[in-house]
């Protein structure tokens, strides 16, 4: 079985190792006496099992904490986000969204944290972070002056993450599990200095900590010394893609309506709030959507090949070999009249590969779903 089989996107690499160059995290140092080679530590294919099996973490310390503070925040955020925040009523709960341009193109997707009726906390991606926050900045001139939209460039974020995490989440940190061991998916609670939330991007139980910058040093090796192995970009990606979750740049971008990119659940068109975006959701025919494809033939799926149906034409947006089922799976935009069952053929290498349409995610809690 060739490591080719196990290669990322070029695009993908590219953009990651130009963030990590651009922004060295605070465990830069961690990461080079633990051998780290950026996208691995060691084999990306034990990495990817380590998590599936029992816990990893990864340093995701280059995504963006943002809080925005004062008054009339939950008012500002009903109009900023796709998804109501209406739906959080309680301190630490989660809330998936996109932040969207006028046209309903996907400036980014965030996760929203209510802490009160004066703070909710943002995270958003590395890549467009930058972007996201002069986006938020400028709408709230014009709609709300008063708020604090503060980037926390103090704080760091590891993600501990496998049906073990918690276990050795609480040997790392003793004393926490009082606090954090009843939380539910998407639900964070305050701990000391830390912030810890039941969340992740690999489709295993875990959690997401958000801690002071000059802490995270320690608490990496802490993680460690409890058996949590670390786990590089390489095995990130190929767990979230079996897991179904996006990337942005690949499933989704300012081009794409999260309608187009399976991301319906998280747009709420059911309320009478207005929204960015709101008006061109409604009013824009669905032509495309996201599937997942599994080959059926010897060979790998990969970013930007062509997908062929009686419907038309489409695109793999995300794809590699999955790790753990053997065999390789992929996400596609397609023509919408596709449906479920159907079968394509991909363009691969001069030859025409067929590939079955299927339900994703392929893969949760270490479970095959296909």
């Amino acid at each position: 079985m060739g490591r080719g089989r196990y290669v990322l996107p070029r695009l993908f690499y590219f953009f990651e190792r130009l963030l990590m160059t651009l922004k060295q995290t605070p465990l830069n140092t961690a990461h080079r006496a633990m051998g780290a080679k950026m996208v691995h530590y060691g084999s990306q294919l034990d990495e990817h099992h380590q998590v599936r099996r029992d816990a990893g973490m990864f340093d995701v310390s280059h995504m963006r904490v943002i809080d925005m503070k004062g008054e009339g925040v939950r008012d500002f955020l009903r109009y900023l986000l796709a998804n109501n925040v209406d739906k959080l009523q309680s301190s630490g709960k989660a809330l998936y969204s996109c932040l969207l341009r006028p046209d309903g193109g996907v400036i980014d997707d965030l996760i929203v944290y209510f802490m009160n009726e004066m703070w909710f906390r943002i995270v958003v991606n590395a890549g467009t972070a930058d972007n996201d926050i002069a986006w938020m900045i400028e709408q709230a001139t014009v709609r709300a002056p008063q708020l604090q939209i503060t980037s926390r460039n103090d704080l760091a974020m590891i993600a501990v993450q496998g049906p073990n995490a918690a276990a050795k989440l609480w040997l790392a940190l003793p004393g926490s599990q009082t606090s954090a061991e009843g939380l539910k998916p998407f639900n964070a609670v305050e701990w000391d200095s830390m912030f810890i939330a039941r969340t992740g991007y690999t489709g295993e139980d875990g959690f997401e900590i958000i801690l002071p910058a000059t802490a995270a040093p320690s608490f990496w090796q802490s993680l460690n010394d409890a058996g949590v192995k670390p786990i590089g970009l390489g095995a990130r990606d190929t767990l979230r893609l079996e897991a179904g979750m996006n990337l942005y740049g690949h499933d989704m971008d300012e081009t794409i309506n999260p309608l187009e990119a399976g991301l319906a659940w998280t747009v709420d068109l059911v309320s009478e709030r207005d929204f960015i975006g709101k008006a061109a959701l409604v009013t824009k025919p669905r032509t495309r959507k996201l599937v997942g494809l599994v080959l059926q033939d010897r060979g790998v799926l990969r970013d930007h090949q062509v997908v062929h149906s009686s419907h038309g034409d489409g695109e793999i947006t995300s794809g590699s070999f999955s790790p753990t089922l053997n065999q390789s799976i992929a996400l596609a935009r397609v023509p919408s009249a596709v449906q479920i069952g159907d079968m394509m053929q991909v363009a691969i290498r001069d030859k025409m590969l067929a590939a079955k349409v299927v339900k994703y995610p392929f893969v949760r809690n270490g479970k095959g779903l296909i």
